[in-house]
């Protein structure tokens, strides 16, 4: 009586734990993961329930902190430093927009200080950044 052999499979690895645990890896990183677009900085925005505007493509992100500090990429400008800036992009004028991200404790006179600075430089668009009223 002959009995039938089996065939010896080659050994396989089951990959489903592992793609398991990359699942869960790329999971915690996407949520622990905080998008912070000014670090260092703490700027809480007034609330307004106006209307959202279209944004330009270009646009020049000023900083006004509580205490008067203007910031431009993370870094502290001076005005003097902020009129520099603004010739820089003088060619841009027509196509770019000012935006200012001001506290809503920071002074009224600074706010509308940087204003004027950028008006005078010959950007016609000019916007303040708040956050939407719930």
């Amino acid at each position: 009586m002959s009995f039938l052999r089996k065939q010896n499979d080659e050994p396989r690895i089951d990959m489903t734990p592992m793609v398991d645990v990359v699942f869960l890896l790329l999971i915690f990183f996407m949520i622990s993961t905080t998008f912070v677009e000014s670090p260092g900085i703490s700027i809480k925005l007034p609330e307004a329930s106006s209307q959202t505007i279209d944004r330009e493509p270009k646009e020049i992100k000023i900083y006004l902190s509580r205490e008067g500090d203007i910031h431009y990429h993370n870094q502290k400008i001076s005005l003097d430093d902020y009129r520099n800036l603004l010739a820089e992009h003088q060619s841009e004028v027509k196509q770019t927009t000012v935006l200012l991200l001001a506290d809503q404790e920071s002074k009224h006179g600074k706010v509308v200080t940087l204003m004027d600075l950028a008006r005078d430089a010959g950007f016609t668009k000019l916007a303040i950044a708040t956050e939407q009223r719930k």
